[in-house]
C-alpha cells in the first residue's frame, strides 16, 4: 500500500474507564478489528490511531465510535458488540458510515424484564421498525440473524406496555406435516422439542417465574400450528416460526386468523425447506403472492446479519452459494430477485 492510499485517523477519549472496557482485555477488541478491517489501530494514552485504506479506515473509526456511544448508554461491550459495530459500519455508504452509525435512534432498544435489545445490524433495525409499524412483517433469512428473537423481544415489550393482551408463539411441529401421534409421550411431551427455540427466546427476555406466571394465565402461548385452526387472534402478538415448513393450506389458514388489534410476524428460511418432495412450501407462496400489498412489510436477511459465531456466518455464505446449483427454478429465481 502506498502513502498516497493510507488513510490516517486519531481519536481522542476522556474517560479513561470507558476507554479500558472500549479496547478489551488486552487490547482484545480493537485486534478484533483489526483482522476484520484489514488497518492498524494503535492505542497510546487516551488515543487511538487508525491507519488502512479506504473505505476500511473510515469503517473502523465508526465501528470505535459506535462502540463507545454504547458504553456511554451503560452497555457492555463484548466481541459481539464488536462484530456487531463492524457489520453495522460496513454495511453503509463509505465515507458516510460514521454519521450514519452514530445517529442510533434511541427507540430501537427495547426494555424488557431481564435485558435491553438493540439491533445488531441496519437490517435488524429496518425489521424492529417493521415490527413496531406493521401489522404483518415477513422476516426472511437465514438462521441467526435474530429473526424470532427480535420479534419475541417486541411482542413481550408490547405485553408489558399493555398495547397487546396476550403473545402467541408457534411453529410447525414436525416437518412432514405434523404426524404428532407417532411420537411418544403426551401432547406437551410430543410438541415441546418443537417449540424449544421459542420458550429459549422468552426465558431471555423475562425471568422464569414470570413465562411459567403469564404462560398460566394464557397471556402467554406457545404452541404448535396445528392448534390454530378455527381460532381468531384478536388483541394479540403472534409469531409463526420456521414457517418454510408450512404447506400452502396450513399458511393461508394462519394469515387468516389475524383478528382486531392482532400483529403477525411470519419468519423462515426459503433455502432450509423441510417439506416432502414435490410440496409447495406455504412462505415461498405467502412471498409470491403477497408481496404486492403496501400494508405487508417484506424484511430480507442475509450472511451479513448473523450475530451468531463469526464462523456461522462463512456457512451460511457457503451454503448460499450452493443452493443457487442445487434448488428448483423457482427458488433460485426469488433468491436471484434479492
Amino acid at each position: 500500500m502506498t502513502k498516497e492510499n493510507l488513510h490516517k485517523f486519531h481519536l481522542e477519549f476522556t474517560d479513561n474507564a470507558l476507554l479500558s472496557a472500549l479496547v478489551g482485555p488486552h487490547d482484545r477488541h480493537l485486534t478484533r478489528i483489526e483482522q476484520r478491517l484489514g488497518v492498524s489501530l494503535a492505542l497510546r494514552g487516551n488515543h487511538i490511531s487508525i491507519s488502512g485504506p479506504e473505505p476500511e479506515a473510515s469503517y473502523a473509526k465508526a465501528a470505535i465510535q459506535y462502540l463507545h456511544s454504547q458504553l456511554i448508554k451503560g452497555f457492555t461491550v463484548d466481541t459481539e458488540e464488536v462484530e456487531a459495530a463492524v457489520r453495522m459500519a460496513t454495511a453503509t455508504v463509505p465515507l458516510s458510515a460514521e454519521d450514519q452509525i452514530l445517529q442510533g435512534d434511541e427507540s430501537m432498544s427495547i426494555a424488557t424484564k431481564r435485558r435491553m435489545v438493540f439491533p445488531r445490524s441496519n437490517h435488524q433495525a429496518e425489521y424492529m421498525q417493521a415490527l413496531k409499524t406493521h401489522d404483518l412483517v415477513f422476516g426472511l433469512g437465514p438462521a441467526g440473524t435474530g429473526k424470532t428473537y427480535l420479534a419475541a423481544a417486541i411482542g413481550v415489550s408490547l405485553l408489558l406496555s399493555g398495547t397487546v393482551e396476550r403473545i402467541i408463539l408457534s411453529r410447525p411441529a414436525v416437518e412432514a406435516g405434523e404426524r404428532l401421534g407417532f411420537l411418544p409421550g403426551d401432547m406437551r411431551e410430543k410438541v415441546d422439542p418443537y417449540l424449544r427455540p421459542l420458550y429459549d427466546a422468552l426465558y431471555d427476555m423475562l425471568p422464569g417465574d414470570q413465562v411459567q406466571k403469564r404462560m398460566a394465565s394464557g397471556e402467554i402461548e406457545v404452541a404448535p400450528l396445528a392448534f390454530m385452526r378455527g381460532r381468531t387472534l384478536s388483541n394479540a402478538f403472534v409469531i409463526l416460526d420456521e414457517a418454510q415448513n408450512t404447506t400452502s393450506a396450513q399458511m393461508k389458514m394462519f394469515l387468516t386468523r389475524l383478528g382486531n388489534n392482532s400483529r403477525m410476524v411470519i419468519t423462515g428460511d426459503l433455502t432450509q425447506i423441510d417439506l416432502p418432495g414435490g410440496m409447495t412450501s406455504g412462505l415461498w407462496e405467502a412471498v409470491r403472492i403477497l408481496r404486492g400489498i403496501d400494508e405487508i412489510k417484506f424484511v430480507e436477511f442475509d450472511e451479513k446479519d448473523v450475530v451468531r459465531h463469526q464462523l456461522v456466518s462463512s456457512i451460511v455464505k457457503a451454503y448460499a452459494a450452493d443452493v443457487m446449483h442445487n434448488t428448483p427454478a423457482d427458488i433460485k429465481s426469488h433468491a436471484r430477485s434479492k
